[in-house]
């Protein structure tokens, strides 16, 4: 498989982090890169940490990771995005929320993956926070997701669901690398 990036977005609640489970245990060669790893994998290297070690003991971390997050962001906005665009591995980044992070993930390629769930779906799995937040609604107006999962049901439905568009995503893999080695 070619170098691939597959996005997640959901309100909170919605099942986004564990449709990307379910496509990762299906999709051994991709690996989880959320927005906020890329910051805790670049500080390990830096101070000889592994990731496990900075999340075992993350408030021991804390000030240094928003330290290193704001100098990424202060010397350009999308440091932390071009980090994540460069990993040598396929991925899938399972937090993205606001407009300008989608657009730069489009623009490098991602398949993008919505998970939707009705607000009553979503509350009744957890307290609703700061619904109103950029975070939670900046992308309700995007319409062109490569796929939407609606995850109002239970976990064997959203498999099924989840599944369907991992055969779907390995098929167009598939064809894309029969394109190139036909051309």
């Amino acid at each position: 498989m070619i170098n691939k990036i597959i996005i997640f977005s959901g309100k909170q609640y919605a099942g986004k982090d564990t449709a990307a489970k379910i496509m990762l245990d299906a999709m051994p060669d991709f690996r989880r890169c959320a927005m906020g790893d890329i910051i805790k994998l670049t500080y390990g290297k830096q101070h000889g940490l592994s990731y496990e070690e900075i999340e075992k003991n993350k408030p021991l971390y804390r000030q240094g990771l928003i330290d290193l997050g704001n100098w990424g962001r202060s010397q350009d906005p999308d440091y932390w995005l071009k980090k994540i665009i460069e990993q040598k591995d396929n991925i899938m980044v399972t937090d993205v929320r606001v407009p300008h992070e989608y657009d730069v993930f489009k623009k490098a390629g991602a398949i993008s993956v919505r998970v939707e769930a009705s607000r009553d779906v979503r509350a009744s799995r957890g307290q609703l926070v700061g619904e109103d937040d950029i975070t939670e609604v900046g992308l309700d107006n995007v319409k062109d997701w490569d796929y939407v999962i609606e995850n109002n049901s239970g976990y064997g439905v959203l498999k099924e669901k989840v599944l369907a568009v991992v055969k779907s995503i390995k098929e167009q893999f598939l064809n894309i690398q029969i394109n190139k080695t036909t051309k």
